[in-house]
């Protein structure tokens, strides 16, 4: 770590008068060191102060009793014997060393002074406050004002340097009546000083957790709505999984570190905004300041139960002291359907048809009949005439109902600044995300289809009410406007199917079973099967609903310096309030109003016409447009009030090179959902810090925890963590090392502790629970009661407690050659027990009458690592490159379950990955009939078989494959491994980068079955067994016969790895010459895009199943190719 570590320890003042000469203050200090007596003048007088740590020794001992003296007296008594001199320029102290004396020049020598102006900006064109620009080798000085703009007085030629906390220090050339503009940039190895943790923050070489940070100007790279999509590889230890295109629902499923629970929806992070738990979903992107992932249990332990699925904290932007900035974006977004399944069109489903009933001839020689001529197939690739075309129909039906683009737009204004009272950050933010359906004219005078608008409000204040006293108010809202079909309104966890039917034309339908739409207006229909939908036509006549979700979120914290009692004291005070309103069902019911349908028979050529006459009348059938309107209704399940309030007692101190934090926090926190009864939480959490001259560190952290979930005797815990850090770098031994800059940090740090958790989502497990209605099963033959009566309708347990995590991690922190390197590794080992096993997975037979208890059976263990290396390299014509790359793995392991005993190994959950997939396992072709007598026997469907079918294993050994031969296989749907690599680079105003994601050790279950229901829908899976020796990809699907389940053994297990171009960009930034003349400080043009490629063996580009069976589908992920401006007044 480089000596020169330039420290801007406070914001500057406005200015105001009575400073300088006319400033005078009354303190007693005795024996303090040099940094506190300056922190004195700070506080007691209102200054900043800089300096060079080269310059100053901070830990030498003063003595400091003035009674009403000028500053000027007071700086001279606290810098007396340090070679260093000051100077005031209104509110702000620069301490530099006094120049050395030279010999006097005689006078027709010595250079003339001139007036140097420039402005300082960073490489994003944003003005720079407060950065130093001084003559080299004189005590000449300045601060750049609000605008980054400074004037000063210097020999023609002489050297300037320029230098600002975080960045890397610029020196240029004096030049007769030269205006300049130095862009400084980001030094890596000093820019994330300050990093936020539980409940505060702190230097990033004191920390001894595991903390992946990530900045703003990172997260809004990715052009995405859903900031939840912009997370993957951004932050090592967090997988995202994203399930869906559709507007206003395509967040994405996160897990950090894995899963270590049994309940992959209780296996969640817990997200906090502002220090409160909320979700940051719907967050516009253009707000938030950074997003901090807590990992292990020494970052977690200060959020109690709630934060053994590690934390991610999210932190608003807040205001600073200057001049108001305005910025200004706006983007256009290019959304593209991505990966579909790919499926043969009539003419090649109807030849591989012929394929496969051939191939079973000697199962069902009467199957011949179903051979289509070739003349006949011929017709539908191409058709003589619009009657031909609707008789032989080749639906595209991917192309018919998807668009082949989408816009979307956001725009976004937000302003900053403030005065010594109050700092403001003000951001109004707008979304609209345009649909992908094509939908049809349906001559109802309505649209139906999907969309999504979202308007985001942020204010959030600091009022510096006295010097020691600041109240900050944050008021956030948003107001999102989802449009769906009306539909959708029957929406529950069994509907997922009638929902999917809306996008199965570009999983399931095939192509030639009917048209969308005939000529005569008529939508099409199959009447020989029920469950084949129409898709064009669900979404077309599917009404439309508006969804309308407002939040508002507000806090009001109160912040306190209680030097005057102790020094180093503190406290906070803060209250929020949540709500989220949700109405749903206002739109256009269309559910009960059937349209005209007709089917077209190939073989015949006969029409056949759903309604052939009026119902009411009886006379020919005549659409009449008999929707209704609705006025919508409340969402009662999705509507929900949060309190929560928090104290908080902060003491950090300094004694020479020992250095002290504590921390004590109450949190109490009250939620409901609709009408049920509030759930309440109560925590009470510390912390406390040391290290020895920022080398040595050392962590201690608790949490005293109570949940409603639990019984009195088991309802509060207590938990707790600690850690240990090691700066190697600052041991004398690598001075050799330090001084030729090879190595520039070292750190290693270890934690270990033990986290609650109490997140299920059943209440008062503790609790028999009584109901009246319905009957209680009698005997072991289930009889039933004839009697209606008060029955036990849930069976408590008294002895439920709290789930256990123990956390173990090591880590390392590196830099070398000058931050050319840097980046970190962590090894990890979870253990949970005492894990939540609801009755309905537990092992207890069916006579016990009831759903079993709930009760603390459940051992899992959870281990990896992560690998991070971020490199930055600035050549001498200031092009800067920079590449991060890093690498998770995360495994899984349940060690114990309630499976029942007497199931064989294999059979059971405990031994297994969480999710962990199983199948029938295959092992080659059965080349032969010789192959298929010698196989072992199905139970079912086994003279169905013939040879080219999988030969499929009997794994019990039992000479027979049943349904007790389904095996572990493969991987669960959560990858272990995920991959990250960002590469870029920075030139002269041109930025650009790309980022490439990947995952692998993940096995998708996505069941696509050729020929499903006798339709022709095929899918290219690659090439099929014909004869023997075929190195063939599948089986040759059947089309009468039917198989056993078992046959299918795993050809619908696929790898789900992937390599991704997940992000990418190139953008210019003009920061002087006409933009300047406009009035604008900073311009920037950018043209990036998000999911642009991805390499997979996976039929759609989903992550994760959206519900239900992955042959449902998804509405489509999607490309995104944004064009986009921002600009800063």
């Amino acid at each position: 770590m480089k000596t020169h570590i330039i420290l801007f320890l406070t914001v500057l003042f406005v200015s105001v008068p009575l400073w300088g000469q006319q400033k005078k203050l009354t303190f007693h200090l005795d024996n303090v060191t040099v940094k506190e007596a300056l922190d004195t003048i700070k506080y007691k007088g209102g200054y900043s102060y800089w300096f060079d740590a080269d310059d100053l020794d901070v830990n030498r001992k003063v003595t400091v009793r003035v009674v009403n003296e000028p500053i000027e007296k007071i700086l001279s008594i606290i810098l007396k014997g340090t070679g260093t001199t000051y100077k005031i320029d209104k509110s702000h102290i620069t301490i530099f060393k006094k120049a050395a004396v030279t010999p006097a020049v005689p006078e027709p020598v010595k250079q003339k002074k001139q007036k140097i102006t420039g402005t300082i900006l960073d490489e994003r064109g944003e003005a720079i406050i407060g950065a130093t620009v001084m003559v080299e080798g004189e005590s000449v000085g300045v601060i750049s004002d609000f605008d980054g703009k400074f004037a000063i007085e210097a020999p023609e030629h002489a050297n300037l340097k320029v230098t600002y906390i975080g960045y890397i220090p610029q020196v240029f050339s004096a030049k007769k009546g030269s205006s300049v503009n130095i862009v400084l940039r980001e030094d890596v190895k000093t820019l994330d000083e300050i990093v936020i943790v539980g409940y505060g923050s702190q230097k990033k070489e004191t920390v001894v957790g595991a903390i992946t940070t990530v900045r703003s100007k990172d997260i809004i790279q990715t052009p995405v709505s859903n900031i939840t999509n912009a997370l993957n590889g951004r932050l090592s230890g967090l997988v995202a999984m994203q399930r869906s295109g559709e507007p206003g629902r395509d967040d994405a499923e996160i897990y950090v570190r894995g899963m270590s629970t049994l309940d992959s929806k209780a296996a969640v992070p817990l997200y906090l905004v502002d220090g409160v738990e909320r979700s940051f979903a719907q967050i516009d992107p253009n707000e938030i300041e950074s997003i901090t992932v807590l990992k292990d249990a020494s970052a977690t332990a200060v959020y109690g139960v709630k934060g053994a699925n590690g934390v991610i904290l999210v932190t608003t932007k807040r205001g600073t002291e200057g001049a108001a900035q305005i910025n200004i974006a706006a983007n256009a977004t290019m959304k593209i359907p991505s990966k579909l399944p790919n499926k043969l069109d009539s003419y090649d489903a109807l030849m591989a048809r012929n394929m496969a009933i051939e191939h079973e001839l000697s199962l069902y020689p009467d199957s011949w009949s179903y051979i289509k001529p070739q003349s006949i197939i011929n017709k539908y690739r191409n058709p003589a005439n619009l009657e031909e075309a609707e008789r032989y129909p080749n639906v595209d039906w991917q192309d018919v109902l998807f668009k082949d683009y989408a816009m979307s737009y956001n725009a976004n204004v937000n302003v900053s600044g403030g005065t010594r009272f109050v700092k403001y950050f003000a951001s109004v933010d707008y979304v609209h995300e345009g649909d992908l359906f094509d939908v049809f004219d349906n001559g109802r005078d309505y649209n139906s289809g999907y969309g999504y608008d979202r308007i985001n409000v942020r204010s959030n204040l600091d009022f510096q009410i006295t010097k020691s006293t600041v109240f900050k108010v944050n008021v956030a809202g948003s107001n999102g406007y989802k449009k769906t079909p009306y539909n959708n309104s029957n929406y529950d966890s069994s509907a997922d199917w009638s929902i999917a039917q809306q996008w199965a034309g570009a999983y399931n339908i095939a192509p030639d079973v009917f048209l969308p739409k005939y000529s005569d207006g008529s939508w099409g229909y199959y009447p020989n099967i029920s469950n084949v939908t129409n898709s064009a036509e669900n979404v077309s006549l599917g009404g439309t609903m508006t969804t309308t979700t407002t939040q508002i979120t507000t806090d009001f914290a109160l912040e306190q310096d209680l030097s005057f009692i102790t020094k180093g004291l503190s406290a906070r005070a803060m209250v929020s309030w949540d709500n989220t309103f949700v109405e749903w069902k206002r739109g256009i019911n269309d559910l009960y109003n059937d349209a005209q349908h007709k089917w077209i028979n190939p073989d015949t050529g006969e029409v056949s016409y759903k309604k052939s006459y009026d119902n009411n009348t009886g006379f020919d059938f005549m659409q009449g447009v008999m929707w209704n309107t609705e006025g919508g209704e409340v969402k009662n399940w999705a509507t929900q009030r949060n309190l929560n309030y928090q104290a908080q007692l902060n003491w950090a101190r300094s004694f020479g090179k020992h250095n002290v934090t504590l921390m004590g926090l109450f949190s109490r926190q009250e939620t409901a959902t609709g009408s049920e009864i509030p759930h309440y939480r109560e925590d009470w959490a510390f912390r406390t810090t040391y290290n020895w001259a920022d080398r040595y560190f050392i962590e201690y952290n608790g949490a005293y925890n109570g949940s409603e979930k639990f019984s009195k005797e088991n309802r509060f815990a207590f938990f707790n963590s600690g850690a240990i850090g090691w700066m190697v770098s600052e041991e004398p031994f690598m001075k050799f090392l330090k001084e030729r800059r090879i190595l520039d940090m070292l750190k290693i740090r270890a934690s270990y502790g033990e986290i609650g958790d109490d997140n299920v989502k059943t209440r008062w497990l503790y609790m028999n629970q009584w109901a009246y209605g319905g009957t209680s099963s009698l005997d072991v033959d289930r009889g039933e009661s004839p009697y209606t009566w008060y029955r036990e309708s849930a069976v408590g347990n008294s002895d439920v407690h709290w789930e256990k995590v123990k956390k173990l991690n090591f880590g390392i922190d590196y830099s070398f050659l000058d931050g050319l390197f840097a980046g970190s590794v962590e090894v990890f080992r979870d253990k949970r027990t005492d894990i939540l096993v609801g009755g309905s997975d537990r092992a207890i037979p069916s006579y016990f009458g009831t759903t079993a208890v709930t009760a603390n059976l459940g051992k899992v263990r959870t281990k990896g690592y992560e690998l991070e290396l971020r490199i930055n390299k600035t050549f001498s014509n200031k092009m800067r490159v920079w590449a991060n790359m890093s690498m998770t793995h995360a495994e899984n392991k349940i060690l114990e379950k309630d499976d029942a005993p007497l199931l064989a190994g294999y059979q059971k959950v405990a031994g297994y990955a969480i999710g962990q997939n199983k199948a029938y396992i295959d092992n080659g072709y059965l080349n032969s009939y010789d192959d298929v007598i010698g196989s072992p026997q199905h139970d079912t469907n086994n003279s169905q078989r013939l040879p080219g079918d999988y030969y499929i294993v009997d794994f019990n050994g039992d000479g027979v494959v049943d349904s007790k031969d389904q095996a572990p296989y493969g991987y669960s749907d959560t990858p272990q491994n995920t991959y990250n690599a960002t590469l870029g680079f920075e030139w002269k105003g041109f930025s650009a980068f790309v980022q490439f994601y990947g995952v692998n050790n993940v096995t998708r279950v996505v069941q696509l079955t050729s020929f499903g229901s006798q339709m022709n829908t095929v899918y290219d899976q690659g090439s099929w067994w014909s004869e023997v020796g075929d190195a063939a990809d599948v089986v040759t699907p059947r089309w009468l016969s039917k198989v056993s389940g078992y046959s299918n053994g795993t050809q619908y297990y696929y790898d789900g790895s992937y390599i991704r171009l997940k992000n990418a960009e190139i953008a210019y930034t003009f920061t002087d010459g006409w933009v300047r003349k406009l009035g604008v400080k900073n311009l920037k043009i950018y043209l990036n895009g998000n999911n642009l490629w991805v390499w997979s063996k996976m039929p759609d580009d989903r992550e994760s199943n959206f519900a239900g069976s992955g042959n449902q589908g998804a509405y489509p992920t999607v490309k995104r190719f944004n064009l986009g401006v921002k600009f800063t007044l």
